[in-house]
């Protein structure tokens, strides 16, 4: 089964190495797309830490992962979804039922959260003991 999701993957922790092998485990090949950095300037108004080029490797070095590539819209998930031939979109259950709408593409599921890390958690924690 060819399974995608998408993040921005930035100031990478162990919440994004659950999720992705989680992901890999439903499928026998994972696709990621990661959020360029105007995509992320446009949903919430500042750029990534690292840029896209840096987080695309970083999750592209990783053994679960399978391809890799730059989601640049987030209105072209359909046409990821189609352009990738997945099978099934995973994405965190903050998500939860805002792309059920793609279940007539492939299945979609939501997997939980890691508890007690978010990389916004981890920026606040950087800037109180700046």
């Amino acid at each position: 089964m060819r399974v995608i999701t998408f993040g921005t993957f930035d100031v990478f922790h162990i919440g994004h190495v659950n999720i992705l092998e989680r992901a890999k485990e439903l499928g026998a090949y994972l696709i990621v797309g990661v959020s360029s950095d105007a995509l992320n300037i446009s949903k919430k108004g500042r750029p990534p830490i690292y840029s896209q080029d840096d987080r695309m490797k970083i999750v592209e070095s990783l053994h679960c992962v399978d391809e890799v590539f730059l989601e640049e819209s987030l209105e072209l998930k359909a046409e990821y979804i189609k352009r990738f031939n997945a099978e099934m979109l995973v994405m965190g259950n903050d998500w939860e039922g805002k792309f059920d709408h793609y279940s007539n593409l492939c299945e979609v599921h939501y997997f939980p959260r890691t508890e007690g890390i978010s990389t916004t958690q981890v920026i606040d924690l950087v800037r109180e003991m700046a």
